[in-house]
């Protein structure tokens, strides 16, 4: 019999084995130094054996439309090799959706491992987080700027933060770091932390850190204008003299591809992250709607088959008025999705027509245009962070 509770302090050195053998690390656990509270969550399954599985669940908030919404990111889904294929991984995650609802998660975001249990219980692919790689020599040809940079301090860290949000507040799918789960301050022990100063704050920054003779790997790069991209371009074309590469991660994409003078490979790194809906109400309420902000009143009648979270099954009407959007019970049901069509649709990353491809969507294809109209959609989604 598999029985699930909640983690306690005690189960940290049985929980740290057991990822160990599922994603690596020292063998000996390092010492443990605690939760911040509130940054996460987490559940452990017992069999008559013993320890047979672990869940996290990070406490996190990820833009949509331009606002944060509460969301559940599922990490460590870890199961003992004597319990695999018993059904141990279904019942975590079964269990998670409820505390992420409990929570006031309305939603929640994996990276896969392996793909169909996920599936199973409702979770698709919505979006990647990616790394490039640039070569330092030709960031040489980066128009020169009079934007003054210099090293960040402590006193810089909210002003980081502000300019980080005003750009990923602008890209549907990255976290707005701003909850437990994050220390801000761990910033400034990177080796490389480069701000542009401007009149109100910030107008941009670059964070990196050099982990081997070889290569520079850049976390953030963030500019909100172009004088300032290029002066945080050249700082890196600096490197050059004695590194060839830097492995770039993406916080603007379109910053990036418009402004790097060179060659930037993508596809370095690419990690594919999926989503759910926990909670559709919730999640309704807590998004952006910015591509129906200056339209007529509509609405569309959906139902959802969900047999995970069934405090959302049934039939559901989304009403837009007045850039609001909200889900109300009811309706006729008249457009068809199953848990897995929820996620794409909401973050838009999915038109209709290819949820219906997909055997996710039913119903008459004039009403299900409304859910893209709803979200802009189709449109890219990013994180990044890998949790």
């Amino acid at each position: 019999m598999v029985v699930i509770r909640p983690y306690v302090d005690s189960d940290y050195e049985a929980t740290y084995r057991l990822r160990r053998l599922s994603f690596g690390g020292p063998h000996e656990p390092p010492p443990d130094t605690g939760q911040s509270p509130g940054g996460s969550s987490a559940l452990v399954a017992h069999d008559d054996s013993g320890l047979a599985g672990f869940l996290r669940v990070w406490n996190y908030r990820q833009f949509f439309g331009g606002r944060a919404v509460p969301m559940g990111g599922v990490a460590s889904v870890s199961v003992a090799p004597h319990a695999r294929g018993s059904g141990v991984a279904g019942r975590l995650l079964v269990d998670a959706l409820a505390l992420m609802r409990e929570q006031g998660q309305g939603i929640s975001t994996l990276y896969p491992y392996v793909i169909p249990p996920y599936r199973r219980h409702g979770w698709e692919h919505v979006g990647t987080m990616q790394t490039a790689l640039v070569t330092l020599s030709e960031l040489a040809g980066t128009p020169r700027s009079d934007v003054a940079v210099r090293p960040a301090t402590e006193a810089d860290l909210s002003a980081i933060h502000a300019c980080y949000l005003k750009t990923a507040s602008t890209v549907d799918g990255m976290l707005d770091r701003a909850t437990p789960a994050f220390d801000l301050s761990r910033i400034l022990e990177l080796d490389v932390v480069t701000v542009a100063p401007g009149p109100d704050g910030l107008r941009g920054y670059l964070s990196a850190g050099r982990p081997d003779g070889k290569r520079l790997r850049v976390f953030d790069l963030v500019a909100e204008d172009l004088d300032t991209a290029h002066a945080l371009l050249r700082q890196l074309g600096s490197w050059s003299g004695g590194i060839t590469d830097a492995n770039l991660r993406f916080v603007d994409h379109a910053l990036l591809d418009l402004t790097v003078p060179g060659r930037l490979q993508r596809g370095l790194e690419v990690h594919d992250f999926m989503l759910r809906v926990v909670d559709l109400p919730v999640a309704v309420a807590a998004r952006g709607w910015p591509a129906v902000a200056a339209s007529k009143p509509f609405s569309v009648d959906i139902e959802i088959t969900d047999e995970h979270a069934p405090w959302q099954a049934g039939r559901w009407r989304l009403i837009h008025e007045d850039g609001v959007v909200t889900a109300e019970p009811g309706g006729n049901g008249e457009v068809q999705l199953t848990a897995r069509a929820l996620g794409p649709w909401y973050a838009g990353s999915a038109t209709a027509a290819s949820l219906r491809k997909a055997g996710l969507l039913t119903g008459p294809q004039e009403a299900a245009i409304a859910l893209d109209r709803l979200t802009g959609a189709p449109h890219p989604v990013h994180l990044a962070e890998t949790f």
